[in-house]
């Protein structure tokens, strides 16, 4: 099974998420989300998403973006197993319910990052 992203111009493809310990946000979304981690040549550590289709990288020269400014949005099967996931492992759950279309919520990860959480409706 090819396991490559999809390429196309204009995709969102990659993402360096502020983090204040490497270490802490590597074990947090490997947890969460069961993200595929890697270690670079270079010997920094890496993120795939479960779908093969993101990747990124923490970064510790920045500060964590704790105001929702622009908000990515993870797509999770389960909400109310994401959320207890994230409160088990260090992040904090700073918006839940369900909206009249869809579910969605807002959560902060160990390092104070503010991301959206979205379940299909049909996974309900």
């Amino acid at each position: 099974m090819d396991k490559s992203p999809t390429f196309g111009n204009g995709k969102i493809c990659y993402l360096e998420i502020p983090a204040t310990s490497i270490d802490s946000s590597v074990a947090f979304y490997k947890a969460v989300f069961g993200w595929n981690i890697r270690t670079r040549g270079d010997g920094s550590i890496s993120f795939d998403d479960t779908v093969g289709e993101v990747s990124g990288t923490w970064v510790t020269d920045r500060k964590p973006g704790s105001e929702t400014g622009i908000l990515i949005y993870i797509m999770v099967y389960d909400m109310v197993i994401t959320l207890e996931l994230v409160t088990a492992n260090g992040g904090r759950i700073i918006e839940s319910g369900m909206h009249p279309s869809e579910v969605i919520a807002k959560f902060s990860d160990p390092a104070g990052n503010i991301f959206g959480l979205y379940q299909q409706p049909d996974q309900q």
